[in-house]
């Protein structure tokens, strides 16, 4: 069992890996690196901890020491109890959760093995938004996707606010990168996946017409960055241009909301 260490220095180098959370620069390059990730509150450090994701460490303030008693007792990792002040001034933040873990990453699975092993897909080109990556994973699982493919300019799922907005379902969704962009998108054809790319552009097609032509085809639903959406080379490479009918003079919507009801159709179909 492991039993919680009190802390009370913020600077205590065993608290390094929760240092300047609210830095998204030094973060988005420190967490890869070290191969960690932040899951914060008890219902997404547990559900990292049942994806398979091993603990580092946890910090907990000593409100939420007996609501993580069971996690703290086969943490297998030290467990460190703080003040809600101590977790403030080495987090950068007020921890009102006040349960964060430090975990560590594992390695992703190959792009090929999804392909293979998925009939609908969301594909996604440079969506670096934390907070919209994140709720586009919540749709995803939520709505039927077999898994996510990103562009390599694509946010960092494991990035906190990501992990905290998708409330941990980036951990049982599986996700892997693409590369090179955009001529990888050929593979996921050749696996016999049809393209179809979402715009709001009033030339394309319906989506609800674009899923009755599937049919019992596979299908990879491509979502572009916030704003510009899809490049032109990833439209060029789609098998289909595909919209979301829109009214009262609407033209788009964020990609998350746009994301969640071209999921529902598609999943759907």
């Amino acid at each position: 069992m492991t039993a919680p260490v009190p802390v009370t220095d913020p600077g205590d180098p065993r608290l390094t890996d929760y240092t300047a959370l609210t830095d998204v620069a030094l973060r988005r390059r420190r967490e890869p690196a070290e191969g960690l990730f932040m899951a914060e509150g008890e219902k997404v450090i547990r559900r990292a901890l049942r994806a398979g994701y091993p603990m580092r460490s946890m910090l907990l303030t000593p409100r939420w020491a007996d609501a993580m008693r069971d996690v703290v007792a086969s943490a297998g990792a030290p467990v460190y109890l703080v003040s809600p002040e101590v977790a403030e001034q080495v987090t950068g933040y007020h921890v009102h959760r006040g349960a964060l873990a430090a975990m560590q990453r594992t390695p992703l699975p190959s792009a090929a093995g999804l392909l293979a092993a998925s009939r609908r897909l969301a594909v996604l080109e440079a969506v670096n938004d934390h907070t919209n990556l994140g709720a586009v994973f919540r749709g995803a699982a939520a709505l039927g996707m077999d898994a996510v493919l990103l562009s390599p300019d694509c946010a960092d799922p494991l990035y906190r606010r990501s992990v905290k907005v998708s409330m941990g379902t980036v951990f049982s969704l599986p996700y892997a990168r693409l590369s090179p962009w955009p001529r990888v998108l050929a593979d996921v054809r050749e696996a016999g996946f049809r393209l179809l790319a979402l715009t709001p552009d009033p030339g394309a097609t319906d989506i609800g017409t674009a899923v009755r032509e599937l049919g019992d085809d596979k299908a990879a639903l491509m979502l572009g960055t916030e704003g510009e959406g899809l490049t032109a080379r990833a439209l060029a490479a789609a098998d289909a241009r595909v919209r979301i009918p829109m009214a009262h003079g609407v033209d788009s919507l964020n990609v998350a909301a746009a994301a969640a009801v071209a999921f529902y159709a598609v999943a759907g179909g």
